[in-house]
């Protein structure tokens, strides 16, 4: 996971995201390899290889992002501990 928050930003402007993410890409590989890797690799090799670029083996041909800030009691009850204590912590 990335984390995502430098320690000069400001707790009181942390907020809740959903990121909905659309990529279509055609990718060359050996035959078989994708099929047999488990979903959680096989995204991981997906993204790894999309986020090389366009090059021989892979030709990006659609990516979409949306962003929306959703209520805090939305969130998973570990997102939200998480994000109290980001707004608690001392400000350098």
């Amino acid at each position: 996971m990335t984390k995502s928050l430098s320690k000069s930003s400001d707790p009181s402007q942390v907020g809740v995201y959903e990121c909905e993410i659309t990529l279509k890409f055609r990718l060359l590989e050996e035959s078989g390899v994708i099929g047999t890797e488990k979903r959680e690799r096989l995204l991981e090799l997906l993204l790894d290889a999309y986020s090389y670029g366009n090059d021989e083996f892979i030709e990006a041909l659609e990516s979409q992002l949306q962003v929306n800030e959703i209520s805090e009691v939305d969130a998973s009850p570990l997102m939200r501990r998480q994000l109290i204590r980001l707004r608690n912590r001392p400000q350098d």
